[in-house]
């Protein structure tokens, strides 16, 4: 009788958002997980706890921990995590050479052991990295992605919840762009069970939970002074990594390489995509109004003048 092979993904950076994100995963019970860090001992003491909570949790998803990359050999997924996090009055744009150096060789070395692998992107600045991810890989568009649509969505989510007194389940939202204070949350296509936002909220009161889900991250990293959201990013990238092993086909916003789409060339930011077990299967492009469009056109400048200013501290 033959075993069927689990499916394998491997986390790199066990700090908090690589730890979180190794929980959701194996308590949903997606997959496997290989849990890889510079610090070694990190990586095996938290995948150890994360094992012993397994009997609670009711799953036998195995988790290993350490800094071999050879454990992450023919991984399904990898999800680079590492970097350092944002400090209050720190932009996501501060991170951008220190981390480039550290996801870059994450990159390089998860490539040589899983070739294969459908490589989800969540260091930041995020659509810097997943950009770099792709060059320094050279894999295919469709096998880097990265998250940040999820998140964005998520809290933009939760905040119209709060604001109508309603369960989250009914709401849906959309942003768009890079992941940074010019993303572009898409009110029109918001809505509470079917009814459009913009029927059940006045105008200034979308665009204060607008400017909230821009300032989303540096909210809570205003509020824990010593490190950034982890709870909410790992929840958006196991939905992302279940898409995929599982070939759900979810539609979910993710940083996709774009190539003409929405006027955009060479080019990674926030847009809606089908995610199946081929990465990003199809990306689709909504219509926009002039100036939605044109906030969605500023955002991706932003996100082009880190990667030239990237290249710029690198050469």
């Amino acid at each position: 009788m033959s075993i069927l092979k689990q499916p394998k993904v491997t986390v790199i950076g066990a700090g908090n958002v690589g730890a979180t994100t190794a929980q959701r995963i194996t308590e949903k019970n997606i997959a496997d997980v290989v849990l890889i860090d510079v610090a070694a001992g990190i990586a095996t003491g938290k995948a150890l706890d994360l094992s012993e909570a397994a009997p609670v949790e009711y799953h036998d998803r195995r988790i290993i921990g350490g800094g071999n990359y050879e454990d992450t050999k023919d991984s399904d997924v990898v999800v680079i995590t590492a970097g350092i996090a944002r400090k209050p009055g720190m932009s996501r744009d501060d991170l951008l050479k220190t981390n480039a150096n550290i996801v870059g060789s994450c990159a390089k070395e998860a490539l040589k052991q899983s070739p294969n692998a459908i490589f989800v992107i969540v260091s930041n600045p995020l659509d810097v990295m997943t950009y770099l991810a792709k060059d320094i890989t050279k894999l295919p568009a469709n096998k880097v992605v990265g998250m940040a649509g999820v998140l964005d969505s998520a809290r933009m989510r939760f905040f119209i919840a709060e604001a109508l007194n309603v369960s989250v389940q009914d709401v849906t939202a959309f942003v768009l762009g890079g992941h940074g204070d010019s993303m572009v949350p898409l009110a029109r296509y918001s809505s509470v069970a079917g009814i459009p936002l913009t029927d059940l909220l006045p105008s200034d009161k979308i665009e204060s939970i607008n400017e909230r889900t821009r300032k989303g991250g540096i909210e809570i990293v205003n509020h824990l002074q010593t490190g950034s959201a982890f709870y909410a990013p790992g929840s958006s990238t196991a939905e992302m990594v279940e898409s995929i092993v599982r070939d759900k086909k979810r539609v979910l916003p993710s940083c996709c390489y774009l190539d003409g789409q929405y006027g955009l060339k060479d080019i990674y930011v926030g847009v809606p995509a089908k995610l199946g077990s081929n990465g990003v299967e199809e990306i689709f492009e909504i219509k926009l109004t002039d100036q939605e469009l044109a906030e969605l056109q500023k955002s991706a400048a932003d996100v082009r003048s880190n990667i030239d200013k990237l290249v710029s501290l690198t050469s």
